[in-house]
């Protein structure tokens, strides 16, 4: 059994969750991965962004999205805010870089606007993102800690 690894960065938006991850090593296009299941009212997301091969056709609701930063449109703070206001968003967004102002504020208005439950921890670090895997258990802190186990 390996040994456990904790990394630690900046609290965007607090929470605790346990849960499994999902890796993108590109940026993350909002409108391109949440556009379709968002449009079709569909009860989870389907990454339908095509230029993303880590993710491409992966379900990501209620999962912790690893991702560097967010790329795209710039609509993409209103996309985000909308996934989480439909309740089929990532549970848990954790960025190796720190956040874009269009994540942050989409990620924001959600948790202020519609008391979402998204939790966001940015500036994780590279070592982060080379090191967690898609189907990895991680346990999330609202301190910014996020151990994977």
């Amino acid at each position: 059994m390996s040994e456990k690894k904790v990394f630690k960065g900046r609290v965007i938006a607090k929470g605790n969750f346990k849960g499994e991850a999902v890796v993108s090593h590109e940026g993350f296009n909002t409108l391109a991965s949440f556009q379709k299941s968002a449009l079709l009212n569909k009860k989870n997301v389907i990454v339908s962004d095509q230029n993303n091969k880590d993710l491409y056709g992966k379900d990501i609701t209620n999962k912790i999205l690893c991702l560097p930063i967010t790329i795209g449109s710039t609509t993409g703070g209103l996309v985000i805010q909308t996934v989480c206001n439909m309740h089929i968003n990532p549970r848990v967004f954790l960025f190796s870089m720190p956040i874009d102002s269009l994540a942050a504020s989409g990620i924001v208005l959600a948790k202020v606007w519609q008391n979402s439950e998204v939790i966001c921890i940015d500036e994780l670090g590279e070592e982060f993102l080379n090191t967690v895997k898609t189907g990895d258990t991680l346990e999330v802190k609202e301190d910014g800690t996020v151990t994977i186990l």
